[in-house]
């Protein structure tokens, strides 16, 4: 049947939260996008007069699809190239979703959508619609088909593994600003002792490049090890300019919620370094330098206001 107008507009009024969803089930926007269209070919398809909520019909749809896609994409992550993260998103960015809690911030933040790999797609959906969203266990079960029980399970077992995981510290803007820039100023003295101040002993870096560009295929560990890859990573070359084809501008920013740093050559994001910060100091860089994943960075940067860059290298 042809939709009307009014379902057209009941589906483009869903769709920042299902955007939102499929983002968080998937931590890649571009996949988020196609299972919304996805969505919307099925919503097209169906005999809407004969849904009594369409709300928790799309959602069910959508969830279904990222389920399917989650599956998938474990097979893929087998032979992907190094380490996966995922795409990272300027704040500002609508498919970011509810960020008014501090269970929403978590669940949106580089750290634990990073975390979410790890997860089985049931608890990886479970963790996403209850902590993210706000859904009831009676409402996540049917969504899932599951028993109101089993989704409780899920939940409290995910969210066990998502809290070890993390270093659970939220900090303000200012705050996180100024850890951005001191991280900055050290790397760029060319020295190692005043970076490994700012780290925690257990500090880690991860880096994907997809196979694309360089990046370790295996995470950095210790703050000694860390620092002076820093040190090295910030330090100009000829080779480094052409990698990314010139010099590059490094500013502070705010990536998924949380304190980041982004490197931009000619208005393009060429690299997006995400800090998850804990109580005694950086806990971990994730650095993603996959040109593929960082497509909807640039066109957000091209779109928004930003500062003057806080350094300039390469």
């Amino acid at each position: 049947m042809a939709l009307t107008m009014k379902d057209v507009d009941r589906f483009e009024a869903a769709r920042p939260r299902l955007q939102a969803i499929g983002y968080r089930m998937l931590g890649s926007a571009s996949e988020a996008e196609d299972v919304v269209q996805e969505t919307f070919l099925r919503w097209q398809a169906s005999d809407v007069e004969r849904i009594e909520v369409p709300e928790a019909w799309l959602t069910k749809v959508l969830t279904r699809l990222c389920l399917n896609q989650l599956t998938s994409a474990r097979a893929r992550r087998e032979t992907y190239v190094g380490q996966w993260l995922p795409e990272p998103l300027l704040d500002g960015d609508p498919m970011l979703g509810p960020a008014d809690t501090v269970e929403q911030r978590e669940s949106l933040s580089y750290a634990v959508l990073t975390l979410l790999e790890r997860l089985s797609p049931n608890e990886r959906a479970v963790y996403v619609l209850r902590e993210a969203f706000g859904y009831a266990h009676r409402e996540i079960a049917e969504l899932l088909d599951l028993t109101e029980a089993a989704s409780q399970q899920i939940f409290h077992r995910a969210k066990k593994h998502v809290a070890e995981g993390t270093a659970r510290t939220e900090i303000d803007a200012a705050a996180a600003r100024r850890v951005v820039e001191e991280f900055l100023a050290a790397a760029a003295s060319g020295r190692t002792e005043p970076l490994v101040r700012l780290l925690t002993a257990d500090a880690i870096a991860v880096g994907d490049g997809g196979g694309k560009v360089p990046a370790r295929t295996r995470a950095l560990e210790g703050a000694v090890a860390v620092a002076t890859f820093m040190r090295g990573l910030f330090k100009p070359g000829k080779a480094k300019r052409a990698l990314v084809g010139g010099s590059a501008e490094i500013h502070a920013a705010n990536v998924n919620g949380a304190p980041a740093v982004v490197a931009v050559v000619d208005d393009r994001v060429v690299g997006v370094m995400a800090l998850e910060i804990g109580a005694d100091g950086i806990v971990a860089f994730r650095s993603q330098g996959n040109p593929d994943k960082l497509d909807r960075a640039t066109r957000q940067w091209a779109a928004t206001e930003h500062g003057e860059p806080l350094l300039h290298i390469f």
